[in-house]
C-alpha cells in the first residue's frame, strides 16, 4: 500500500485510498479480499500480497494497458 500511496504522490494522474477491510466488509467482498495487503486498480485489475517495487509497478503497468 506505501507504494501504491508512493505513485499517487508523484503522478498527478494516480490516486491511492488504504481501506480497512475488516471496517468495510461489504466492500472487502465486493472485492473478494483474502489477504492484505490487496492492490484493486479501477476496480477491475487486482493483485494480492507485499510485492517488491519492480513487481509492484509491472502488475500496475500491466493492469492499465501500459
Amino acid at each position: 500500500m506505501r507504494l501504491a500511496h508512493q505513485l499517487a504522490i508523484e503522478n498527478d494522474m494516480v490516486t491511492a485510498d488504504a481501506v480497512e477491510a475488516t471496517e468495510f466488509p461489504d466492500m472487502s467482498q465486493q472485492f473478494m479480499v483474502r489477504a492484505v495487503p490487496k492492490i484493486v486498480i479501477n476496480d477491475e485489475a487486482s493483485f494480492e500480497g507485499a510485492l517488491p517495487e519492480g513487481m509492484f509497478v509491472d502488475q500496475v503497468f500491466e493492469a492499465v494497458g501500459g
